[in-house]
């Protein structure tokens, strides 16, 4: 399983990017889908995340309301719409696929948020 990200970018606050995740190879076994950050000396932590089998999405508390994530079928993949953005939003995003009890990892997009 191959993840690939994009999307990132600079933006000012306020201002709204649409990350994409590509997932190619052998993708009929992924259960869930998820998108990660890890900011400048910080740990790396959940974003958000969704069931591939079910209807349930998971947010952590700083984005709810204006990070959405959604599934991409014609790319096997996933998006994360990002609005009003801030500052401590910025961060390198991964995306990561789950498949069993291996997880896969994109390479992760550069997200700055600065005016």
């Amino acid at each position: 399983v191959q993840l690939q990200a994009s999307g990132g970018g600079l933006v000012q606050p306020g201002g709204s990017l649409r990350l994409s995740c590509t997932v190619s190879g052998s993708i009929f076994s992924i259960s869930a889908m998820k998108w990660h950050r890890q900011a400048p000396g910080k740990e790396r932590e959940l974003v958000a995340g969704f069931i591939i089998s079910g209807s349930n999405t998971y947010y952590t508390d700083s984005v709810k309301g204006r990070f959405t994530i959604s599934r991409d079928y014609a790319k096997n993949g996933a998006h994360l719409q990002m609005t009003n953005l801030k500052p401590e939003d910025t961060a390198i995003y991964y995306c990561n696929a789950d498949q069993g009890q291996d997880a896969y990892w994109g390479q992760g997009t550069q997200v700055t948020v600065s005016s």
